[in-house]
This record gives C-alpha cells, sequence and structure tokens, in this order.
C-alpha cells in the first residue's frame, strides 16, 4: 500500500510500535488520511518489521525510537502504539523533541501524569491527543444522533458491555500482573466504556466498581463491573470481560420515553484485521447489515420484535486521524485531548480503589 500522499505537504508521521495497535489500527488509518505520510516504523522485532516492510514498502524501519529524536526536524507526527509501561516517557520524550503526539490509549497509569504530559504540550504549544476510536463506533454514533434528537427523552440509565468469552489466556503484558503493565481489562476495555459514558453523559460524582480475577492463572482482572453516577443524574453501567458465556447487548439506554438496545460489535476492527481499508472499493467502510440494526422503542423486548429498526450509522474510525490532520494544520482542537483523557483516568483510579477497597468512591468534579 502506498503510505504517502504529496510528500511535500503531507504530515510526516513516525509510528512507534507495530503490534496489534500499530498495525491494526494506525498505520492503514494514517496511510489512508488525506494530509498524513506514513514515514517511519519504530519496531524492534525482525517479524513485523518484516511485516510492516510488506505492508509499506516505502516506509523507513527503525530499531528505537531514540532514532526519531535525532530526525526531529524530518517528522511532524509521532504515534505511540507501544505497550502500556511506554506511553508515558515516549510521550514526553516525543514533546520534549518539539514533536505533535498522539498516544493510544490509556495515555498514563494515572490522571496525575497525564495531567503532566498536557502540561508539558501545552507549555510546548503542541498537540497531544489519544486515540479513543470507540467514539466513532457505528453504534456509539448512531446513539449520539437518538440523543441528540430526544428520541428516548429524559435518559436515566446508560448500559454498555464489551464482554467476551476467551476461557483460555492468551499471554502477553496486556495479562501481566505487574502494576507497571497496566494491564487488565479495567484499563484496557474500560478505557473505551468510560472515556464513551463521560462524552455522552459529562462529569462523574461517585464510583463504585467490582473487579475479578476468573481465569485460572490469570494475573490481573478479567472480569469487572463499574457503576458511575453522573452530576447530571445518568447512572452508567459498564461491563467488560474476557470470561462471558452469554453476550449481553453492546448497548442498552434506558429513558422516559423510550429506550435503545443494540447487540453486536462495530464491524471496523474485523474488517481491519481482515485487511480491508477505509476507501477500499470491494467494501462499503463502517456499514453494518440490516438485521444487525438495534431497536428503539418501549413495553416490549427487542428479542421478540418490540421497538422499531434504527439504521446504524457507518463507523468511521477513519474521521478520528482526519481530526488530527486538521488539527495539525488548522489549529482546531484534536478529535480527543489529553485533558479528556485524565478526566478518565481519574475516573478509572477511583474505580479501581473502589473495588480494592469494596466501596463508593466520590471523586472531585471540577469547577
Amino acid at each position: 500500500m502506498d503510505a504517502t500522499h504529496d510528500s511535500s505537504t503531507a504530515v510526516r508521521v513516525g509510528l512507534i510500535g507495530y503490534g496489534l495497535a500499530g498495525s491494526v489500527f494506525h498505520a492503514p488509518l494514517i496511510a489512508a488520511t488525506e494530509g498524513l505520510t506514513l514515514d517511519t516504523i519504530v519496531t524492534s522485532s525482525p517479524e513485523r518489521q518484516q511485516q510492516a516492510r510488506a505492508e509499506f514498502p516505502d516506509v523507513r524501519l527503525v530499531d528505537s525510537a531514540y532514532e526519531l529524536w535525532g530526525r526531529a526536524d524530518e517528522l511532524d507526527l509521532i504515534v505511540i502504539a507501544s505497550p502500556n509501561r511506554s506511553h508515558v516517557p515516549l510521550a514526553r520524550a516525543a514533546l520534549e523533541a518539539g514533536l505533535p503526539t498522539v498516544v493510544d490509549k490509556p495515555l498514563a497509569a494515572t490522571a496525575a501524569e497525564a495531567e503532566g504530559l498536557a502540561a508539558l504540550a501545552e507549555s510546548r504549544g503542541l498537540l497531544l491527543s489519544v486515540f479513543q476510536n470507540r467514539r466513532w463506533d457505528n453504534d456509539f454514533r448512531t446513539l449520539r444522533k437518538l440523543l441528540a434528537e430526544g428520541a428516548l427523552g429524559e435518559v436515566q440509565r446508560f448500559e454498555s458491555r464489551f464482554e467476551r468469552w476467551r476461557p483460555q489466556l492468551k499471554g502477553g503484558w496486556r495479562e501481566s500482573g505487574d502494576p507497571a503493565e497496566i494491564g487488565g481489562l479495567l484499563y484496557d476495555l474500560g478505557s473505551h466504556l468510560v472515556d464513551q459514558a463521560l462524552t455522552l453523559f459529562g462529569p462523574v460524582e461517585s464510583i463504585y466498581a467490582e473487579a475479578d480475577v476468573r481465569r485460572p492463572e490469570a494475573r490481573t482482572d478479567d472480569d469487572t463491573f463499574i457503576a458511575l453516577t453522573h452530576t447530571g443524574g445518568v447512572r452508567s453501567h459498564l461491563w467488560m470481560s474476557a470470561t462471558t458465556a452469554q453476550l449481553g447487548p453492546r448497548f442498552r439506554v434506558l429513558g422516559s420515553e423510550s429506550g435503545y438496545v443494540k447487540y453486536g460489535l462495530d464491524p471496523q476492527e474485523a474488517a481491519l484485521r481482515d485487511g480491508l481499508r477505509p476507501g477500499d472499493p470491494s467494501a462499503e467502510w463502517g456499514a453494518e447489515p440490516e438485521g444487525d440494526w438495534g431497536r428503539l422503542g418501549a413495553g416490549e423486548s427487542p428479542l421478540t420484535g418490540g421497538g422499531t429498526p434504527v439504521p446504524t450509522l457507518h463507523g468511521d474510525y477513519p474521521a478520528y486521524y482526519a481530526g488530527i490532520a486538521a488539527a495539525l494544520r488548522d489549529g482546531t482542537p484534536p478529535p480527543v485531548t489529553a485533558a479528556e483523557a485524565a478526566a478518565a483516568l481519574h475516573v478509572l483510579e477511583a474505580a479501581r480503589l473502589s473495588a480494592a477497597e469494596r466501596r463508593t468512591v466520590r471523586i472531585e468534579v471540577p469547577a
């Protein structure tokens, strides 16, 4: 795939990491974005270097991120898609080198670290954004449209799930019990779930959480629940699990006039894993079959035909990097800010404390 657009004017991107996040999400989306060109990929793995060379033959490959800092004047944006423990030091190094930076979620282990990076970026006048691609999931975009239209009345409860059936461990740093790795589902899937809840319903005043380790030999949480009370009165109930034998709805949103229920996952991740790319003429990007649409109604179960099917908007992961390109070109706010990431981390930290101490935790809401 040609990773360039117009090399004389395009933003030159250095991508750190070519594991799942780098190879499946970031590299393809960067390459598909007008105004961005994938210039350099950093990975020390010979196998991943071979994969990157096959997928992006014109891209420079280097072993270490340190090689980027010496070429800072040849790059315009750094994207960090490496393991979680490296996010903060690499983001700090990139910003200190004078480079705008995108970091895969979670930005940091703590809100304080995130706020420190945000302050550094602001002091340097540099963009710092966090890749929260799930804001552009098809179901989330559809729900935002319904809420904007007032289709549910006053929302009372928001239920959101990322549930999987993975009874066997896969291994790797995401399942490590080392706190430095920032593994476990609370910070992995929980980063998405909390970000979506805050985006829809605003700040949170109290948190209750349960975090369990279900699978034999597991070292970190693999079955977690969070209950949020938003300052506006909405209650968000969020589930993330690798041990769910029967999957629940992705969304169940209950309002004073109607409810919206949606099953199934956005198709974009599966498409990217299968090698499809935005703009591929063989498939309509982000489209969902009518049989998978959610239903809007009251008084009946959608599983027995209750409610009215709601056409699902197309998923649009490419919108994130289009927003990054616009922010660098025009100075507009990035699609996800570091302050928003820090707000989510305050909630995740409170959830971890709640689960550990088995109590509801209140947090201070900024004035």
